[in-house]
């Protein structure tokens, strides 16, 4: 037991418990971490479109007056952008609509940028939208947005590119975050150590009380006549599930007791009402073939020799099915003790097929060798059962034709009997296993019956596919068992 201790249920329990918790810090670490710095990128986008939506509206103010010119721009503007900018604590650059370098809120040697790259000022120039660019400053440490627009005249004519760059630090957040992350590590840390001392003891408890009940479930067997109920008598779900196992398996113990009586009483009181009816039928024929003997009975008839031995076989014959009634009853009743041991299936149906001389029988198997372990007399029976039926199920005015087939595959046996009879309609396929059950003139429809029963015996299993007036074909499944 010791060897196997870490696959317990408990150290299941206790690891999927410890598991959750932490994933659970885990998650809620990065699904925080991706919280805050998704806020802080929203944050810092919204401060920068107000910036610049400010700025914006301020510069086409200050053009709106007149009819400006780009040439205008830097006297007009020489004053009113340090004032925007100031207020808006954000830098401004003016350039023309070759790229050129206008004016700006600082001194011109300030200026790093004197003119726009050539690809960001087609793409300003053909949109009318703002134009973004992105990148690290290495001098400030920071990211760098640098927006580009164009600035119109109060005749909605360019004049000017508007260059803004505006400077954030992205990890600002990283603060918040470890300032976070510290107070949730200690409180977690806590909380984990508790639900693992927790789960701990009610996997123990648990695991102890099912050990319990599982070793009194080894020790019984199901339909055993002293049969002890499990005892348990705490009011929780293993109680019920306690209380709703006891029960159940008294509740099949009587049913199975209740099913067996009535299922034999049931099959007796039909095979007495079989075995009367087919016992009934040669007495009357009997009877009636004494009575008009008697009453035409003359010593003196010269032929009455003739006579009488034409009613002794009458009588005869009708004593012989009675016999054979009797017969088929008893071999029903009681089947052969069984004597189980290895051959070979193809030669043994060789052997039963010859019993029958009859050209038209013909054996198929995948292997010269099939080997298997069991009662050659219960394979004769079942094997001569099923070939009779096909022989009395010759279609009129057609060959008949036996085919049986043995095929060994995925460690089963199966043997396939097909005819090329009358076959059997759908109505009556159904019920041709049924004991008394026969759609011939005579018989106690008993053959197929018994033929499934010793399939069973050997854990097997039988089925039948039928077409009217095409053929019938049975199937024997048995495990291959050497």
């Amino acid at each position: 037991m010791k060897t196997h201790q870490k696959y317990s249920l408990r150290n299941k329990i206790f690891t999927g418990f410890m598991l959750i918790c932490i994933l659970s810090i885990l998650g809620s670490g990065v699904l925080s971490f991706y919280i805050l710095r998704s806020n802080a990128t929203e944050e810092s986008q919204t401060q920068m479109q107000k910036k610049l939506r400010a700025m914006m509206a301020a510069l086409d103010y200050a053009v709106s007056s007149t009819q400006i010119q780009t040439e205008d721009l830097p006297k007009t503007l020489q004053n009113e952008i340090f004032e925007i900018s100031d207020i808006n604590k954000q830098d401004i650059i003016l350039y023309d609509l070759k790229g050129n370098y206008l004016i700006s809120n600082k001194e011109p040697n300030l200026v790093n940028q004197k003119k726009i790259p050539s690809e960001i000022l087609k793409q300003t120039l053909a949109s009318d939208k703002r134009i973004d660019k992105t990148n690290f400053d290495e001098k400030t440490q920071s990211n760098v947005t640098s927006s580009y627009i164009i600035l119109k005249n109060n005749m909605l004519e360019p004049i000017a590119v508007v260059y803004f760059p505006y400077y954030h630090n992205d990890s600002a957040y990283l603060k918040v975050f470890n300032k976070y992350l510290i107070y949730i590590v200690f409180i977690d840390i806590f909380i984990v150590a508790f639900g693992l001392l927790l789960s701990w003891i009610i996997s123990k408890n648990l695991t102890n009380a099912l050990s319990k009940f599982s070793e009194k479930m080894t020790r019984l067997a199901l339909f055993d006549k002293d049969f002890q109920p499990i005892r348990y008598y705490q009011n929780d779900e293993l109680g019920n599930l306690v209380k709703a196992y006891n029960k159940m398996v008294l509740q099949i113990q009587k049913q199975k007791e209740r099913l067996q009586h009535t299922e034999r009483e049931r099959a007796w009181r039909e095979m007495a009402k079989q075995v009367a009816h087919e016992v009934k039928n040669p007495l009357t024929p009997m009877k009636l073939t004494i009575q008009n003997f008697e009453r035409k009975f003359d010593p003196k008839d010269p032929n009455i020799t003739e006579k009488v031995e034409k009613m002794s076989a009458t009588m005869i014959d009708q004593i012989d099915l009675i016999a054979a009634v009797a017969s088929a009853f008893s071999e029903f009743a009681k089947l052969p003790e069984k004597h189980n041991e290895i051959f070979n299936l193809n030669e043994e149906i060789s052997t039963i097929i010859e019993v029958f001389n009859n050209d038209n029988i013909f054996l198929h198997s995948d292997k010269n060798e099939v080997m298997i372990y069991m009662d050659k007399i219960y394979l004769n029976r079942i094997i001569t059962n099923l070939i009779t039926n096909a022989k009395q199920a010759e279609f009129p005015g057609r060959d008949l034709v036996i085919d049986i087939n043995v095929e060994q595959t995925n460690k089963r046996i199966n043997i396939i009997v097909k005819d090329n009879g009358t076959g059997i309609s759908s109505e009556i396929l159904e019920r041709i296993f049924e004991p008394n059950f026969t759609s011939k003139n005579s018989g106690m429809g008993l053959g197929l019956t018994m033929v499934r029963k010793m399939t069973e015996d050997y854990k097997g299993e039988i089925s039948v596919k039928s077409t009217p007036e095409i053929g019938t074909e049975f199937t024997i499944s048995l495990p291959a068992n050497v």
